[in-house]
C-alpha cells in the first residue's frame, strides 16, 4: 500500500507541476517578445529622430541646386561645358529663344561667336591664340570638327573644351550646311554672342581684335556674300522642282564664310520653308553650302545685307577650289599686300577700301613666317 501509495503520490505530484511549468515557459516567452517589440520600437523612434534632424540639412543643400537653375545668373551665365544631349532638332528649338525686351534686367557686353568649321586640328591656332589674347570678355569660340577626332589642346588654350557635339560633314552636301547651323545654335546658347563668324581652318585675321570687333559691332549691316550667276555653275544649278518656295530670279550664289547679327542667326537655324527644298533639290553638281544661305537670307533680309564677303580668297588659280598658300608664300609683300591693298567696297553707306577683315586658304607650313611677320603686317 504504502509503494503504491508512493507511487500514485509522485504521480500526482507530476500532474501537478506540469502546468505551472508550461505556465512560466509561456510567460517567459512573452516577457522576449515584449522585449525584442521594444527594441524594435526604439530603434525606429531614434532613427526616425535622425532622420527628422538629416532632412533639413539635405533639404538645404538641395534647394541651392533649383535655385541656382531658376535664377537669373542660370540663364545669362555661358555654358562653361559645351557637351550636351540634345539632338539637331531640341537644340535648334532652344536656340530659337528670343527676348522681345529691348531693356535687359542685367548687363550685356556683345560679343564675336568664331564658329571654325573644321575637319580635324586647328593648325594655325597659336596665331589665332595671339588675335584673341587680352580681349576674353569680347568673343566666344565654338568649333564642329569630324566626330571621331579627338582635339589635344592644353588647357591654357582658347580652344580648349571649345568643341561642340558635331556630325559628319561633306563637302558640297547638305551635311556641311547642317554642321554650320549647328554652330549658330550652340553659339546662340549664349546670349551674350551678338555677331557670329564661320572660319575654316585655313583661315587668317588680317588685323588685330580690336579693329575686327569695331568694324562688325559698328556695322549696320551683316556679311554675307551674294550675287547671280547666270552661267551654268550659278543659275544652272537650279532645279525648277523648288518653285515657288524659291524662284529662278531669287536664285543666288554666294560663299559659305560669312557673318550673320543674332536675328539672322535665329533666321537661319528657325528656318522650316526654305532649307527642306534645299535639302530635297539642291545635290550635286548643285553644292547647297553655296547657295542656300545666300538664297534664303535674301529673300528674308536684303536690308540687312551688305551682300560682300569679310573673307578674301584667290581664284586666279583655277580649279573647284581657290588658292592655298604655305610657307614660301608667306612674304613681307605679299602680307602688306593683303593688309593694305585691298579693294573698294561699301561700309554703312560710304565707300572706303577697308574691307576685308580675314584670309584663306593657308597651309600648317605657313604658320612660322606668320608669326614672324604678323605684328609687322597684322598688328598683333
Amino acid at each position: 500500500m504504502k509503494v503504491e501509495f508512493g507511487n500514485m503520490g509522485i504521480l500526482e505530484h507530476g500532474k501537478d507541476n506540469k502546468p505551472l511549468s508550461l505556465k512560466v515557459l509561456q510567460f517567459l516567452l512573452l516577457f522576449l517578445g515584449l522585449g525584442i517589440a521594444l527594441s524594435i520600437l526604439s530603434m525606429c523612434v531614434l532613427r526616425f529622430a535622425e532622420l527628422k534632424n538629416v532632412l533639413p540639412v539635405v533639404q538645404s543643400r538641395i534647394n541651392p541646386c533649383f535655385q541656382q537653375q531658376n535664377s537669373l545668373e542660370n540663364w545669362i551665365r555661358p555654358l562653361s561645358n559645351l557637351h550636351h544631349s540634345m539632338n539637331d532638332a531640341e537644340l535648334f528649338w532652344r536656340a530659337s529663344f528670343v527676348s522681345q525686351m529691348k531693356n535687359l534686367p542685367f548687363k550685356r557686353t556683345p560679343k564675336i561667336a568664331f564658329l571654325f568649321l573644321t575637319r580635324g586640328s586647328l593648325p594655325l591656332a597659336p596665331l589665332w591664340e595671339r588675335f584673341f589674347k587680352g580681349n576674353e570678355e569680347l568673343y566666344s569660340i565654338y568649333i564642329h570638327n569630324l566626330p571621331s577626332y579627338k582635339p589635344d589642346f592644353p588647357t591654357s588654350s582658347v580652344f580648349y573644351g571649345r568643341q561642340i557635339p558635331s556630325q559628319v560633314a561633306e563637302w558640297g552636301k547638305i551635311s556641311i550646311t547642317d554642321a554650320e547651323r549647328r554652330l549658330l545654335a550652340n553659339a546662340l546658347l549664349d546670349i551674350s554672342n551678338e555677331w557670329f563668324i564661320i572660319l575654316s581652318e585655313s583661315c587668317i585675321p588680317l588685323h588685330n581684335f580690336s579693329v575686327i570687333y569695331r568694324y562688325i559691332s559698328e556695322s549696320k549691316y551683316s556679311f554675307v556674300n551674294v550675287f547671280d550667276d547666270p552661267r551654268s555653275v550659278g543659275r544652272g544649278r537650279y532645279n525648277w522642282k523648288m518653285s515657288p518656295v524659291v524662284k529662278i530670279t531669287q536664285w543666288s550664289k554666294g560663299s559659305q564664310w560669312f557673318e550673320v547679327n543674332r536675328k539672322l542667326a535665329v533666321d537661319i537655324v528657325t528656318d522650316e520653308v526654305y532649307y527642306p527644298k534645299f535639302k530635297q533639290f539642291c545635290k550635286p553638281p548643285c553644292y547647297v553650302d553655296e547657295h542656300y544661305f545666300p538664297t534664303m537670307l535674301h529673300i528674308q533680309s536684303p536690308h540687312l545685307l551688305t551682300n560682300t564677303s569679310l573673307t578674301w580668297v584667290d581664284w586666279h588659280r583655277g580649279g573647284a577650289h581657290p588658292a592655298t598658300f604655305g610657307k614660301a608664300d608667306v612674304t613681307d609683300k605679299f602680307l602688306k599686300q593683303l593688309s593694305e591693298g585691298q579693294r573698294a567696297c561699301v561700309y554703312n553707306n560710304q565707300t572706303t577700301s577697308y574691307c576685308l577683315l580675314f584670309a584663306r586658304k593657308f597651309s600648317p607650313s605657313a604658320l612660322d613666317p606668320l608669326l614672324k611677320l604678323s605684328y609687322k603686317y597684322l598688328g598683333f
